[in-house]
């Protein structure tokens, strides 16, 4: 399987994950810290790759998302975007109500 494949798979069966750089617990930097504690607010379980492990994930996620930046969130096996917009959902009140709405397809 090529990281475009991987990527796709991890998208698509996980109803909420994160790219991000480092993990939940230990961000490695400020707007993945920010996105993972939105999504952690939540309640909602959600998967996490920590794009510095993964080079080929790193280096192909911005090809496979039209998307330059990390983090980047997937619910539904869409990108809902980045730290700022995942925070905007967040602070709106819609974020929960997304994330939820994925989860319950299982």
């Amino acid at each position: 399987m090529d990281v475009l494949e991987r990527i796709d798979h991890e998208v698509k069966t996980n109803p909420v994950i994160i790219f991000m750089k480092g993990t939940p617990q230990f961000p490695m930097c400020g707007f993945s810290m920010r996105a993972a504690t939105a999504l952690s607010e939540c309640d909602v379980p959600f998967a996490h790759i920590n794009v510095l492990q993964d080079s080929e994930v790193y280096e192909h996620l911005p090809r496979y998302s039209d998307w330059p930046t990390f983090p980047q969130i997937y619910v539904d096996g869409e990108l809902i975007g980045g730290c700022d917009i995942t925070l905007e959902l967040h602070t709106g009140g819609e974020l929960k109500g997304m994330l939820e709405k994925a989860v319950e397809k299982l």
